[in-house]
């Protein structure tokens, strides 16, 4: 559904800058390219506007705080990061790299990766190779309805979990990016008692624990579940034992432009990891942190 909307987008996009371009080529060459490059300036432009505000938002936070390079930087890597995976990767290739049933060799646990709001499983297109070259069971779960309540992906997740134990005959290691954090937490929360027994460990990438600033904007079912201590985040919390945030990694950064102050992607209990300087997507993709939660997957 998701790579279906994005390739409307993207068509519309690319038919509009060209029939602009078209319209005013007789005219001078600095409107006729002015309109042709006004879509991708307007991203950037949010870019710098989310990047903006979270800088803003941090300074009362207590992680540490990014300077203005810092944060051009991430803004720039992004912009690039967001062209190749909601140009590319989500809207054409989002089945490009298969999910792996089969292990190499007995003993691997699998692993389950869950995307972030208004993605799928295109994201991931980097860690299904990766996983896959390691002869890893690996499956990524496309999460739809796309603005549905997080609840509503509770089965979908469960299926995966009971196929990939059966497959590999251990418990996965759930990897999520940003909502992909909360959509686990929701599952376990519904698995009932024993669900910590049923997943080794859940990583979580620039996931909106205690929701985010910009939540407030958002008029979507999941998109009101993650607004910043929000009553659904709350809520969540408080129905998890407190021993659960001792099975979680959370990485965080001081550059997330969608999940910030920075502090609401940690757990009290949990490995919290700072990763400097990354942006929201850039999270998920960075070559650092995709080798450490890798060795961290192989010494569970």
């Amino acid at each position: 559904m998701l790579a279906r909307l994005l390739r409307r987008v993207i068509l519309g996009f690319v038919v509009t800058a060209l029939a602009w371009l078209w319209l005013f080529w007789s005219s001078p060459p600095w409107l006729a390219w002015a309109g042709f490059w006004l879509i991708p300036a307007v991203l950037a432009a949010l870019f710098a506007l989310e990047f903006a505000l979270a800088s803003w938002v941090n300074q009362q936070d207590s992680t540490p705080k990014a300077g203005f390079r810092e944060c051009f930087r991430a803004w720039r890597r992004e912009l690039l990061i967001a062209l190749k995976v909601f140009g590319w990767w989500q809207p054409l290739q989002s089945r490009a790299v298969p999910d792996q049933w089969s292990p190499a060799a007995p003993g691997q646990r699998g692993v389950i990766l869950i995307h972030g709001f208004a993605c799928n499983r295109g994201v991931w297109t980097p860690w299904l190779k990766a996983l896959r070259a390691q002869g890893r069971v690996c499956v990524a779960i496309d999460l739809e309805p796309v603005f549905a309540p997080i609840e509503q992906h509770v089965g979908q997740i469960d299926a995966a979990v009971m196929r990939v134990t059966a497959a590999t005959g251990r418990t996965p290691v759930l990897v999520c990016h940003s909502m992909g954090g909360l959509a686990a937490r929701a599952w376990m929360r519904a698995a009932g008692p024993g669900a910590d027994e049923r997943v080794a460990h859940v990583i979580t990438l620039g996931t909106p624990h205690h929701g985010t600033w910009l939540g407030r904007f958002s008029r979507a079912a999941n998109g009101v579940q993650m607004r910043h201590r929000g009553a659904w985040a709350r809520q969540l919390l408080a129905d998890e034992p407190v021993s659960r945030a001792a099975r979680f990694t959370c990485w965080y950064s001081n550059c997330d432009n969608i999940v910030f102050p920075a502090s609401t992607a940690m757990l009290a209990g949990a490995e919290n990891r700072f990763a400097r300087g990354l942006a929201h997507v850039e999270l998920a993709l960075d070559p650092g942190v995709m080798q450490a939660c890798m060795e961290k997957i192989r010494v569970i």
